[in-house]
């Protein structure tokens, strides 16, 4: 990491891990349209649940290979063999309600695409369309969940999704760029203010 790099004021939970920083200044935030990307980042926001993100972060390669490239085409069709052989993969978390879900998920993922013509048209619906840009000054300040959230997980579980409860549908919502909450303090704060049509990295 350069001196440039470590002297930049950031969200304090992205702490000093050179993965998390990555993730941080690149990623969290970033508006987010493409829907291989959004069932990507569903998938590892459920996968969170009871773990730390950076677990998850550290484990993200290994879940792009166990899970065709988050393909939901590929994944809908995983069948109760595949799932067997992902429960001995060391390189997932090994839960078998998370494992089931992501295939279930998929399957649900592809019926909002059929009936909204995207999961990015169904998903940005809960914030009409644009980020909502906050401008919190402590990381306690920031809520675990909020009305939109709250309406996310509700139709999401309506539509036979699993593990997106309002706390984790929020995560997904930073994380995809539904909602902005980097701190004012934060480098990014002010960058993504300037454009809020970055590019989704690669």
């Amino acid at each position: 990491m350069s001196l440039h790099s470590r002297s930049k004021s950031r969200c304090p939970w992205a702490g000093t891990d050179p993965l998390y920083i990555k993730y941080h200044d690149s990623e969290w935030g970033r508006p987010v349209h493409d829907d291989r990307k959004l069932f990507e980042m569903l998938t590892l926001e459920g996968a969170q649940a009871g773990l730390s993100w950076i677990t998850i972060l550290r484990k993200r390669e290994n879940y792009r290979k166990a899970f065709g490239s988050f393909g939901p085409e590929k994944v809908a069709r995983y069948d109760k063999k595949k799932i067997a052989m992902l429960m001995k993969d060391a390189g997932i978390v090994r839960n078998r309600l998370k494992i089931e879900s992501t295939v279930s998920n998929a399957r649900a993922f592809l019926e909002v695409q059929r009936e909204f013509g995207s999961f990015d048209k169904y998903i940005w619906r809960f914030v009409n369309g644009k980020p909502e840009r906050t401008s919190w000054k402590a990381t306690k300040d920031l809520p675990s969940k909020t009305t939109a959230s709250d309406a996310m997980s509700k139709d999401l579980r309506k539509r036979g999704f699993r593990f997106v409860g309002s706390t984790i549908c929020y995560a997904f919502m930073q994380a995809c760029g539904l909602v902005d909450d980097h701190l004012v303090t934060c480098f990014r704060y002010r960058g993504m203010r300037q454009d809020s049509r970055l590019p989704n990295p690669i």
